[in-house]
């Protein structure tokens, strides 16, 4: 036996034919890549490893990713780095405002990773760049990702809601049942009543959360997620395809086929969300722009008003 034998690599999982894209190599791509250097910004386009990013960098969309690029918590299935994160950076509303202006961007979403060293989550830092750019680039409407701020949640879904954006969006993300090993430092329920919390302090802004698939979930436990999300008086539910980023995070347990992406969005309509994007490929900033648009004029027609112009 020869022991300089070297050690098989783990097989990496084929994925089909609908859930592969492109590399990236548009001018856009590069220049959007550039302005985030610049502005010493974060993306959680290139920190979630998004299958996405080359088509929106190409488009000059990006998602910002706000207070570090470093995570308190260790999601099974989010490629974010964990560690003890750096100091709030105070010039970063202003970067933001920044980006949002020289991309010219009429929607922007703006997300974080968590911040459980910090005593109020960091939803000061969310109001900051929500204040930027209401001042900045005004016209701009911003949706926000928040994390769930864990045991500090009322005070800071008020402050939050109190700055006014347009959407307000927390990721469920999976099933309760699968939340001790995919989601271990959060609470499915915890995670509902920030959501309904939002809308109870202000019901005019839209609310929205994902969930992926791929995970292990049972369809009935899917269907289970939208009807307790539609009591929560969410407006708009995004599906995708969990894609494993590293051989160290979850497994992919069955890859959702298109067909069934369409069938879940049927039921989902059923139940009375006004928006629902699912597709393998669908993510939570994934056309949100013109998803914001389809939104305003799903809640005008549900009002039976003409949208307005």
């Amino acid at each position: 036996m020869n022991d300089m034998t070297p050690l098989a690599r783990p097989e990496r999982q084929r994925k089909p034919d609908w859930i592969r894209v492109k590399a990236p190599t548009s001018v856009g791509f590069a220049e959007t890549k550039q302005l985030m250097r610049r502005l010493n910004l974060a993306t959680v386009c290139e920190e979630a490893a998004c299958p996405n990013i080359g088509e929106c960098w190409t488009k000059k969309h990006a998602t910002v990713m706000i207070l570090g690029d470093t995570c308190t918590r260790a999601c099974a299935f989010c490629n974010v780095k964990t560690g003890m994160p750096r100091a709030v950076d105070p010039l970063e509303p202003e970067h933001v405002a920044v980006a949002a202006a020289e991309l010219g961007l009429e929607h922007i979403v703006i997300t974080s990773v968590d911040r459980d060293d910090l005593p109020d989550g960091g939803a000061k830092q969310f109001v900051r760049v929500i204040e930027a750019l209401r001042r900045n680039t005004p016209s701009t409407t911003i949706e926000i990702l928040t994390p769930d701020f864990r045991n500090k949640a009322q005070a800071a879904v008020e402050s939050i809601v109190e700055a006014r954006p347009d959407v307000y969006n927390h990721n469920l993300e999976t099933v309760p049942r699968l939340y001790p090993t995919i989601r271990p430092g959060a609470r499915y329920y915890a995670s509902l009543r920030l959501l309904e919390s939002v809308k109870r302090h202000d019901p005019s802004i839209f609310t929205k959360s994902g969930l992926m698939t791929g995970l292990g979930e049972e369809r009935m436990e899917v269907h289970q997620v939208m009807d307790d999300m539609r009591s929560a008086d969410i407006d708009f539910l995004t599906m995708g395809q969990y894609l494993q980023p590293t051989p160290r995070h979850a497994k992919v347990q069955e890859f959702t086929a298109p067909k069934a992406f369409e069938a879940y969005a049927a039921i989902a309509r059923a139940k009375g969300f006004l928006l629902v994007a699912a597709s393998p490929l669908t993510r939570s900033s994934y056309h949100a722009g013109a998803d914001f648009g389809k939104l305003k004029a799903a809640r005008e027609a549900k009002l039976g008003r003409a949208p307005a112009l």
